[in-house]
């Protein structure tokens, strides 16, 4: 804790805990681009993830996309690793915020149709890769594929630059219970018929930590992979208790 009083700046240590658990969804989602965090600069971290997407997930399509802004340059990293061009297709309203953190699904599907407006002109008639940070919910996403199909895109290839997010966080980001995550209990060809696509890839857990600076045990991973850094009261969420039980020690659970 830093304290700036009329005594100048202070520093307090208020654990002696020295193990680090950042969050790499700062690197995915949260963090500017022109953001240095975990001693990497976000946009050379969100590139890297771009490319390693491109290379374990390969698509033979006209154009790639992003779903603006977080994933931007993830997008701008898959075209450079694919023979796919990177186009706008997508226009982000600047006037609207974060839409996956809206209260209820009626405020996110109204906040997203005021958020994103498509290009007709670029995707009409094009085989599209778009490039997505991740899928939470996944019903605000299937209304973007929807839009895409009406605007005449020819296909739709969903890649998305972390792994299935199947547990809840519980230390601050909004997806608190295990019903709400669409890749819970669900496969990917699953996956791919909710969304409405013609394939679907993820970042792999290893393949995303190979593109983060720090070892990769400096990162919390819990919502991909199950294991809190830090014990939560999960008594009020059965799901969440019967997951953490089943994973908290198994070394498999990806």
């Amino acid at each position: 804790m830093l304290v700036v009083d009329e005594d100048g700046l202070k520093s307090y240590f208020y654990s002696d805990k020295t193990e680090p658990n950042h969050c790499v969804f700062e690197f995915i989602y949260f963090s500017r681009p022109d953001s240095q965090i975990f001693n990497e600069y976000v946009d050379k971290t969100r590139r890297k993830l771009g490319k390693n997407l491109a290379v374990e997930n390969p698509c033979d399509a006209d154009i790639v996309i992003s779903v603006p802004d977080s994933s931007n340059t993830a997008a701008l990293g898959y075209a450079a690793r694919s023979d796919a061009k990177f186009e706008i297709g997508l226009i982000r309203n600047h006037y609207v915020g974060r839409t996956f953190i809206a209260p209820d699904q009626k405020s996110r599907d109204l906040a997203v149709k005021l958020k994103l407006a498509m290009v007709k002109e670029v995707v009409n008639g094009k085989k599209v890769v778009v490039v997505d940070d991740s899928v939470v919910r996944g019903t605000t996403t299937r209304g973007k594929i929807r839009t895409l199909r009406e605007a005449g895109a020819k296909q739709i290839h969903m890649r998305v630059s972390c792994p299935p997010i199947r547990f809840p966080c519980f230390y601050g980001i909004d997806f608190p219970t295990t019903d709400e995550l669409l890749a819970n209990n669900r496969n990917l060809e699953q996956i791919k018929d909710f969304l409405e696509v013609d394939s679907i890839g993820y970042q792999s857990l290893d393949g995303l930590l190979s593109c983060a600076a720090l070892p990769k045990d400096h990162y919390c991973t819990a919502c991909w992979i199950g294991k809190y850094p830090i014990p939560v009261d999960m008594t009020s969420n059965k799901f969440a208790m019967e997951h953490y039980q089943m994973h908290m020690f198994d070394e498999d659970s990806t």
